[in-house]
């Protein structure tokens, strides 16, 4: 039957429904088309990521998972290449035939042929992961002329002996043992299926700390069924080794075999005699698994690259003799109190420095400080897949799960770390500085061969904390991420030329990194310079407040309340709360002007208006107006607060909940500091809120002196590793 194309117009399949419950994850990067081709009623869906040449076929594995398993290749190789990808039937938004005979190897060559029709795309580089190896020879060997190359990952392939404690287990009879691979039968899937996806997959990412990625691939095998997937297991039977031989024989495009020596699932030996058959290469990544596309991103992207478009030598050199001193600077999207500082630190830096050149790898809203002060953004900064957005996408009412937001970021962050190998390997740099840039410090760790320059490391908080009532769960999560870090610096102590707490040791809260693991504090005087707290303005130069009063607009006679929850754009639900209690505020304190500062990622328009209430879009230089006010309500955020205490003022903070930046590392600052008066969003309706107004506006405060020399401090860290 001819395939015909379809659109995403088609009615819903019952496991689309069931797919579409989970929440998925903000990507890096959204398909510039989609939809679906029909082949013998079969719907398969497929997506397209960018135009032009050469296209490149990320292929379906087995259909424990779906195409979002290339979650880590697409945005990167969508940046040079064509890519095109779809979901194996079985899983995902495909349908689901029943019966082994639907899921012959045969059956998704041909379901990938007739994607490449529907996509328009003449010929390709196939890559294909495990038992997408089987597809990838058949389509080499029968249609040479659609095949550019084709790049195996791990293949499954009967072309060498498998592990010994697979051959023990029949697939179809019930056992007398649930241990290890007995797991992988029939009769044990319809009774704990969840069980065997956490034991495959865990055989599958056999590297520690692979909890987020054994997470994913347990979701997207949850999008099948247990029948389903026996059915696909029966599929992968039918035909023989022999058959399989005479095709590989028959593959004339160029190979390269990409396999780890301790792969669990299929032995490296597999793809050793792959690379043989084909006449290929083979790269042996040593101290690997199964599924280094998503254990060692990285690698397999720049691998990956390197076959499909080649990136070729820079396109400029330039002497040593005839360089300039040049910084590149990665502020982090996450609010703006980092660009606050971070711009601080480079006017310090250029004191020190004046020959150096600074550019920025940033995205909004860091962008727009930067372009108020007329900062060099790098042109690169718009491959940049938005953090901001991705953490205001994970929040609900004045709720943000930061660990679990930080975790399901993922895929932005190796998105964001291969948009600046890119511009480091085009553009010599000497020296790198990553305020709280989570993604270059965690991949240069993964990668120490990638450092190229220096590199200095800021960061406000040092450990990642459970939240009291995430259970064992996140206790276990958060030490094994913590614990991961801790072994990155011990192995690797070079790839950070120096660390800087912005702050000083006091601000360390007073935890461990987990069960086992060392004070957070003790570790981290050991391993940081401290640079004391980095407000970016001299709080003297605000001491005749009633001239600052007068230059911003407020009169002596008000009593000028500033609400502000920063960049991030999740604040604003505690905006509409306190916005609801100013009637009975203004009530309370009738010379009470309120100014709300929705900031750069929310839409004052989106903001109710009251009589007497002003809403305002971004501020620039809203310190200064923080310093001339009365007193403010702000969320738990660090620089804000820290802002408020160096100038004094009264304020109403309300953690985020389930923050635990702001619950326990903000939080154990601020009551170092005697500042603010912390307020629970969930208990506190907006007259309770009114309340609070009433009893802070204006009052005297005891708080503790901010150090104001912390971005020179920070500066001439950094000036020392140039």
């Amino acid at each position: 039957m001819t395939p015909t194309a379809g659109s995403l117009s088609a009615p819903a399949s019952k496991a689309e429904l069931a797919s579409a419950v989970r929440r998925e994850q903000t990507r890096a990067r959204y398909p510039d088309a989609e939809g679906y081709v029909v082949r013998d009623g079969v719907r398969i869906f497929w997506e397209r990521y960018g135009d032009g040449d050469p296209t490149v076929l990320l292929l379906p594995t087995w259909s424990v998972v779906h195409s979002r398993f290339w979650k880590a290749q697409i945005p990167y190789l969508a940046r040079h290449c064509r890519v095109v990808t779809f979901d194996g039937r079985g899983n995902g938004r495909s349908d689901r035939p029943a019966g082994a005979e639907a899921y012959r190897t045969d059956e998704f060559a041909a379901d990938a042929l007739a994607v490449m029709d529907a996509t328009g795309t003449a010929s390709a580089t196939l890559v294909g992961v495990s038992c997408g190896a089987l597809w990838a020879t058949i389509l080499a060997a029968e249609h040479a002329e659609r095949t550019e190359a084709v790049i195996y990952v791990a293949p499954s392939v009967p072309l060498a002996p498998d592990h010994p404690e697979r051959k023990f287990h029949a697939f179809e009879e019930p056992l007398e043992t649930e241990a290890g691979w007995a797991k992988y039968n029939s009769h044990y899937w319809s009774k704990d299926y969840r069980g065997f996806l956490e034991f495959f997959f865990g055989q599958g990412f056999n590297e520690p700390h692979s909890t987020k990625q054994i997470e994913d691939c347990v979701g997207w095998g949850l999008d099948t069924t247990p029948e389903t997937l026996a059915d696909t297991t029966r599929g992968l039977m039918i035909g023989g080794r022999a058959q399989f031989i005479d095709r590989c024989a028959r593959v004339r495009a160029p190979t390269l075999v990409i396999h780890g020596d301790l792969d669990l699932i299929r032995p490296h030996a597999q793809g050793q005699a792959l690379a043989e058959v084909t006449g290929g290469e083979l790269v042996t990544l040593e101290g690997a698994g199964h599924l280094p596309i998503a254990r060692d991103p990285v690698k397999l992207n720049l691998l990956l690259r390197e076959a499909i478009h080649p990136a070729g030598p820079p396109r400029r050199w330039r002497r040593a003799r005839a360089r300039g001193r040049r910084a590149l600077y990665l502020s982090s999207p996450i609010g703006l109190g980092h660009a606050r500082r971070d711009v601080a630190i480079a006017d310090e830096l250029r004191r020190l420095q004046p020959d150096l050149e600074i550019d920025w790898l940033a995205q909004h809203p860091v962008t727009a400080v930067l372009d108020a002060r007329g900062e060099r953004v790098h042109p690169a900064s718009a491959h940049l897949a938005n953090e901001s957005a991705h953490m205001q996408s994970e929040s609900s009412e004045h709720e943000l799960h930061c660990f679990d937001a930080f975790r399901r970021m993922d895929e932005i962050l190796l998105a964001n770390f291969m948009v600046f190998h890119d511009v480091v390997r085009e553009e010599p740099y000497d020296l790198w500085i990553g305020d709280e840039a989570w993604e270059l410090d965690y991949y240069l760790h993964e990668n120490p061969e990638l450092k190229s320059a220096a590199y200095v490391w800021l960061t406000d908080f040092v450990g990642w904390l459970p939240m009291g009532d995430g259970g064992e769960h996140e206790a276990a999560l958060t030490a094994d991420y913590n614990e991961e870090m801790l072994e990155q610096i011990a192995r690797h102590p070079r790839v950070r030329d120096r660390a800087i707490f912005v702050g000083d040791p006091e601000d360390i809260v007073p935890e461990r990194f987990g069960p086992g693991l060392p004070s957070i504090r003790q570790w981290t005087e050991r391993h940081f310079s401290f640079a004391g707290y980095v407000t970016g303005f001299d709080p003297a130069t605000f001491e005749d407040r009633p001239a600052l009063r007068a230059e911003l607009g407020y009169h002596p006679d008000e009593q000028v309340c500033i609400v502000s929850v920063g960049g991030s754009g999740v604040g604003g639900d505690l905006l509409r709360r306190v916005i609801a209690g100013f009637p009975e505020a203004k009530q309370l304190v009738p010379q009470l002007r309120m100014i709300v500062v929705a900031g750069p990622r929310i839409d004052p328009a989106a903001l109710p208006a009251g009589e007497g209430l002003e809403i305002r879009p971004y501020v620039h230089d809203l310190y200064r107006h923080l310093a001339a006010c009365d007193m403010a309500i702000v969320h738990g955020g660090l620089s804000t607060a820290m802002e408020l205490t160096a100038n004094r003022r009264p304020f109403l903070y309300f953690p985020l909940g389930h923050h635990f930046e702001q619950n326990l590392h903000v939080h154990h600052r601020l009551e170092r500091y005697r500042a603010g008066r912390r307020m629970d969003f969930e208990h506190s309706p907006p007259e309770a809120i009114a309340a609070a107004i009433a009893q802070e506006i204006g009052r005297d405060v005891d708080y503790r002196s901010v150090p104001i020399h912390g971005a020179a401090r920070a500066a001439a860290l950094i000036a020392e590793v140039l």
